[in-house]
C-alpha cells in the first residue's frame, strides 16, 4: 500500500501526481476502518481527503501553516502528519485527539474545535510572520474553512479585516452544503448554486483565452472584457462577494480532483494578497452509508462497516436527558402556542428536531452562530414569546456577552437548555462542558438548575416557563435515571432533603445526585449516616437548608460535575459562611475518553466519593 510508505509530508512529496488519488483512497479507508471503532467526525473528513492531499503537496509544513476551522475534517490531516501509527487511539483516553491538537503535533498551529476562528488565527499568523520577518513573506498561510463557518460572523469579521490589510492570506472555503445539520440562511444559499452551474468556469476560460489572445495589453476592451466577467461573477458565483471583500476568487473547484486541484494551488500560491480558493466536496465521500445519512455520520459512536449500523445498541426504554428534553417541550409546546425553540445548527444533537418536525413556524435554526442565537431569542422574547435555545454547555460559552446583555439585563425569561454539561467524554479539550456553573452563577436576574433524572429535567422545563425571568437548565451527555427519590413539587431556590443522618451532609447537584445516593448508601453499610441534599439549584441556593444541615453535622461536603473554582461548592461557601470540602474538576482543560473512564480519574464516582467522605471522619 502506498499508504505504508507516507508518515509524512515529505514523504508524500515523494510520489508522482498519478499515485495520489489511489493514496486519498488508502487514506479513506483507514478513516473509516478507524472511526467505525473509536467513533469520531466521519462525514467531514471523508469529504476533506483529496483537499488534504493537495495541500500537503504543494506546502511546505510545518514551515507553512495550515489553520483548520473547527477541525472536524482534519483526520488525513493527522494521518500524514506523523500520527498515522497512533490514529487507531483516536479519541481514546491517552491516545489521540479527535480535533487538531497543538500539543500533538508541530504541524497543529493551535488546539480547535470550535466554528468560524480559521480566518482570525490565520490573519494573526500572517501579521506576526510580516511583522517579524521585516516585512517578507518567509512562509505560506493558509486558512481552511467550511461554508458552515460563514454562518458564524466571526468569520466574516476576519474576513473583512485581512481584506483591509492586504496581507499575503490563502482561505481555502470548502462548500458541501453542510456543517452538522444541513446549512440555513442566505450566504449557504446563494453558496450552493454554483454546484448546479458548472457552466460558469468554462465560459470565463473560453473568454479568457480569446480576448487575451487578440486584443493588445491594456486595451479598453480588455478592461470592459474584465468588467463582464465581473458580472458574471455576481450571477454565477459567490466571487463578486468575496472580491469585495478584497480577496481574490478563484473557483469553484472540484474538491475531489487532484489533477485540477494540485496545479491550481500551485498558481494561485504565488500570488499576493489576500485569496480564497472555492472548493466544492461531498460529505462523506467514498462511504455510501456517510454519503447518505451525513448528518448522522457527522459524529458517529462505533458502526458496522458493510452496513453502517451502529454497534452500540440503545438499553430498550432507556432515554437520554436530550431525548427526555425534546419529548417534554413538544408536549409542552402544544399547551402553549407561544413555545419557540432555537438552535445553532444542532437540531439533532440537542433533541429539538422533535420540534421542528412538529412545529416548523416555531422553530428556528440560526446556523453557528450562537452570540445571534441569544440576541434573537432576546426579540423574541420582547415580543412576549417563550423562546427556549437548546445548546451544548461548550458553545454557550460563545455567547456570555449577549447572556448578560441581552438577556440578563434586559431581565427576558428566554430558557436556556444547556446540554453536554460536564464531561461530554471522547471530543475531548475543546467540548467539555464543565465551566457553566462558573460562568452563569454570578450572572443577576438568571436562574440556574440542574435536575437529578429525566422527571426533574421534565419538572424543571415546565416550571421555568412558569416564571418571568431567565432560566438556564444544565443536563449531561447521558442516559437519565428513573426518579429514585423525591420528586416533591419545585420551589424557586428550594433543594430536596433526600436523606437524613448525622455523622455529614452531602450537598450534591444534578449528574452528582446519583453516584451521592451510592456513596450514602455504601456509607450506611460501614454504620456511618449523612444527610443527602439534592440541590436542584445552583442559584440562588438553598443556604438556609445546607447551613442547617451542616452545622447539625458538623462536616459538610459537595459534589458536582464542573470545575471546583467558582463552582457550585463555592457558593455553598460564600453563602453559609461554612468550610465546605469540595468535590468536583480541577481548573484545567479536561482531555478526551470515555465518559464514565474520566469520572473514575477525578474521583467522580460513589466509591471515590465515598472514600473522600469516610477519611475526613476518621
Amino acid at each position: 500500500m502506498l499508504l505504508d510508505t507516507v508518515n509524512s509530508p515529505n514523504d508524500l512529496k515523494k510520489l508522482n501526481i498519478e499515485q495520489l488519488p489511489v493514496l486519498a483512497e488508502e487514506i479513506r479507508h483507514k478513516i473509516i476502518e478507524v472511526v467505525s471503532r473509536t467513533g469520531g467526525h466521519l462525514a467531514s473528513s471523508l469529504g476533506a481527503v483529496e483537499l488534504t492531499v493537495a495541500l500537503h503537496y504543494c506546502l511546505d509544513t510545518p514551515g507553512d501553516k495550515i489553520v483548520w476551522d473547527v477541525g472536524h475534517q482534519s483526520y488525513a490531516h493527522k494521518i500524514l502528519t506523523h500520527r498515522k501509527e497512533k490514529f487507531s487511539t483516536l479519541r481514546q483516553y491517552g491516545g489521540i485527539s479527535g480535533f487538531p491538537c497543538k500539543n500533538e503535533s508541530e504541524h497543529d498551529c493551535f488546539t480547535t474545535g470550535h466554528s468560524s476562528t480559521a480566518v482570525s488565527l490565520a490573519l494573526g499568523l500572517t501579521c506576526a510572520r510580516n511583522y517579524l520577518s521585516g516585512g517578507n513573506d518567509s512562509y505560506k498561510v493558509v486558512a481552511v474553512i467550511g461554508d458552515g463557518s460563514l454562518s458564524g460572523g466571526l468569520c466574516f469579521e476576519g474576513l473583512n479585516n485581512a481584506g483591509h490589510l492586504k496581507k499575503d492570506l490563502f482561505v481555502v472555503l470548502n462548500t458541501n452544503e453542510l456543517s452538522i445539520a444541513p446549512n440555513v440562511g442566505a450566504i449557504s444559499t446563494y453558496l450552493n448554486k454554483i454546484i448546479s452551474l458548472p457552466i460558469y468556469n468554462h465560459f470565463k476560460n473560453s473568454l479568457d483565452n480569446f480576448v487575451r489572445s487578440r486584443v493588445p495589453k491594456g486595451s479598453r476592451i480588455l478592461k470592459l472584457a474584465n468588467k463582464f466577467e465581473e458580472g458574471l461573477k455576481g450571477l454565477f458565483t459567490p466571487g463578486i462577494l468575496f472580491e469585495e471583500l478584497g480577496f481574490r476568487y478563484f473557483g469553484p473547484l472540484d474538491g475531489h480532483n487532484l489533477n485540477i486541484l494540485i496545479p491550481t494551488l500551485k498558481n494561485v500560491f504565488n500570488i499576493k494578497g489576500p485569496v480564497l480558493i472555492h472548493v466544492v466536496t461531498k460529505k462523506g465521500k467514498g462511504y455510501p452509508p456517510a454519503e447518505n445519512n451525513p448528518v448522522r455520520f457527522h459524529g458517529t459512536g462505533p458502526f458496522n462497516i458493510k452496513t453502517g449500523e451502529a454497534l452500540t445498541k440503545k438499553e430498550p426504554g432507556v432515554l437520554t436527558y436530550t431525548e427526555i428534553f425534546g419529548n417534554k417541550l413538544v408536549e409542552l409546546s402544544k399547551r402553549n402556542k407561544k413555545i419557540v425553540a432555537v438552535t445553532a445548527a444542532m437540531p439533532e444533537g440537542t433533541g429539538l428536531d422533535k420540534f421542528r418536525d412538529a412545529h416548523s413556524e416555531r422553530f428556528f435554526d440560526v446556523g453557528i452562530a450562537e452570540e445571534h442565537a441569544v440576541c434573537f431569542a432576546a426579540g423574541l422574547c420582547r415580543q412576549g414569546l417563550r423562546p427556549v435555545i437548546a445548546v451544548y454547555s461548550t458553545f454557550l460559552q460563545r455567547a456570555y456577552d449577549q447572556i448578560i446583555e441581552e438577556v440578563a439585563l434586559q431581565d427576558l425569561p428566554v430558557i436556556f437548555a444547556i446540554d453536554r454539561s460536564g464531561i461530554v467524554g471522547e471530543d475531548g479539550v475543546t467540548h467539555q462542558g464543565v465551566f457553566d456553573i462558573a460562568y452563569l452563577r454570578h450572572i443577576p436576574n438568571l436562574v440556574l438548575m440542574s435536575p437529578k433524572d429525566g422527571r426533574e429535567l421534565e419538572m424543571m422545563l415546565e416550571f421555568a416557563l412558569g416564571l418571568n425571568r431567565p432560566v438556564a437548565i444544565r443536563y449531561p451527555k447521558s442516559r437519565a435515571q428513573l426518579p429514585s427519590l423525591g420528586g416533591a413539587p419545585l420551589e424557586l431556590g428550594k433543594a430536596e432533603l433526600l436523606k437524613s443522618g448525622k455523622d455529614f451532609t452531602l450537598c450534591a447537584l444534578g449528574s452528582m445526585v446519583e453516584p451521592g445516593l451510592e456513596a450514602v448508601d455504601l456509607l450506611n453499610k460501614e454504620g456511618y449516616s449523612g444527610n443527602l441534599i439534592n440541590a436542584r439549584f445552583a442559584k440562588p441556593l438553598d443556604a438556609r437548608l445546607f447551613k442547617e444541615a451542616g452545622e447539625r453535622t458538623k462536616l459538610i461536603f459537595s459534589v458536582e460535575e464542573g470545575v471546583l473554582d467558582g463552582g457550585f461548592g463555592s457558593a455553598i461557601e460564600e453563602e453559609t459562611g461554612m468550610a465546605v470540602i469540595r468535590m468536583g474538576l480541577p481548573c484545567e482543560f479536561i482531555p478526551c475518553g470515555k465518559r464514565n473512564i474520566l469520572l473514575d480519574k477525578y474521583g467522580l464516582n460513589a466509591e471515590a466519593i465515598a472514600g473522600k467522605i469516610k477519611s475526613v471522619i476518621k
